[in-house]
């Protein structure tokens, strides 16, 4: 059946690479509008080159812009498939001097080049070889691209919301599960800002009489990270505090983050680490605050259905493709507890995401691609 018939499309590594390039060697970091911007433009150009209609979105205020874009179809108007993805990264400006884009064998490095611009990348590569190929997919095709995802979305959420709202399915090709397996679900996460404010003094002359707040910092890292269990997790990933070794530090702020794979489990560990608030009369003391939180996503039938469809595309394309919940929060965690049928997980395989390592595998390019442009073409 010509519908089903992605085996052929016009998608070759080497080519998709050279594009991908272009991609990773726009740094985009999230704290960097500009620079975020910057990717916007050149995905857009990638996505009316594809044939799509384009709406640049004002982004949150002190981040960059979204994209929201949509593809010519014969239903268009009517719910139909959202491709959503993130353009921002974690790594900052620079990056590039000490990960350059390079390719050795068979993998490819890059700052963001797994998560998630080379799933993205593939994405639109797949729903362009559908359009040069003639092959129409049931229903209408939608992208939305946003700029705040590594930092938990927090001024994008309602627009992913809305969007997703308005389709009847969402894919997310976040990076592949490590056996190149699919996301049906995602654990709960909280983001909670930490604030140690001490007294100061002067560190040589009077040192006794300050309260350094690194120090009570210190205590409380140590205090939270061992709150940890196999239910519910707990890090501090970001501690900024002090401006002079020579002055005892009144201030010392700080991030945690806390995952759990129920609901119930999360909300409990809220709990906990917010009662570790405890502020003297003075105001020196220790408070925790909560920030951004990405609600538990557990499968639904209707996402073991489309996952189904992927499983049957994979095969015919000759590989199995597992699936199953994980960590790290996605913007499918929005989509899914909202009920709406949602498959992450279908961007490239790699490693290192998030690191100086990060890569992708080349030959998954294409591959991945086609698994997205099949799937596609079963949505109804």
């Amino acid at each position: 059946m010509q519908a089903l018939d992605v085996s052929g499309l016009p998608l070759d590594a080497d080519t998709m690479l050279v594009g991908l390039q272009r991609w990773v060697e726009c740094e985009s970091p999230t704290f960097e509008p500009q620079a975020v911007n910057a990717m916007m433009d050149l995905a857009t150009r990638d996505l009316v080159a594809a044939g799509a209609e384009v709406e640049r979105v004002s982004g949150p205020s002190g981040f960059g812009d979204c994209v929201r874009a949509s593809f010519p179809h014969r239903r268009q108007g009517s719910p139909g498939i959202l491709v959503m993805g993130h353009l921002d990264t974690v790594h900052p400006l620079g990056t590039l001097e000490t990960l350059p884009f390079r390719r050795e064998g068979n993998r490819a490095y890059g700052p963001g080049i797994l998560d998630m611009k080379g799933g993205t990348f593939a994405a639109i590569a797949a729903i362009a070889a559908l359009g040069r190929t003639g092959l129409e997919t049931q229903l209408p095709i939608n992208v939305l691209l946003t700029s705040d995802e590594e930092i938990g979305s927090p001024g994008c959420r309602p627009l992913i919301e809305a969007e997703g709202a308005k389709n009847a399915y969402v894919l997310v090709p976040e990076p592949a599960q490590r056996d190149g397996g699919l996301v049906t679900g995602r654990y709960a996460i909280a983001r909670f800002d930490l604030t140690a404010t001490g007294c100061s003094s002067h560190a040589g002359a009077n040192l006794k009489e300050g309260r350094s707040a690194i120090a009570e910092m210190a205590r409380r890292v140590g205090e939270i990270e061992a709150m940890s269990s196999e239910d519910c997790t707990f890090s501090v990933g970001v501690i900024h505090g002090g401006r002079w070794v020579n002055c005892v530090p009144r201030s010392c702020e700080a991030e945690a983050l806390s995952m759990a794979k129920r609901q119930d489990d999360l909300d409990h560990g809220i709990e906990r680490i917010l009662a570790l608030t405890e502020i003297d009369a003075d105001g020196v003391g220790f408070q925790v605050r909560r920030g951004v939180t990405r609600p538990v996503w557990e499968p639904s039938q209707a996402t073991m259905r489309v996952y189904e469809l992927a499983r049957e595309v994979a095969c015919e394309l000759g590989f199995e493709l597992t699936h199953g919940s994980a960590g790290a929060g996605s913007d499918a965690n929005f989509t899914g507890a909202l009920g709406i049928p949602s498959l992450d997980g279908l961007g490239v395989c790699g490693e290192g995401w998030h690191t100086l390592n990060e890569h992708v595998e080349v030959d998954s390019l294409p591959q991945r691609a086609r698994l997205m442009a099949g799937l596609l073409m079963r949505l109804r």
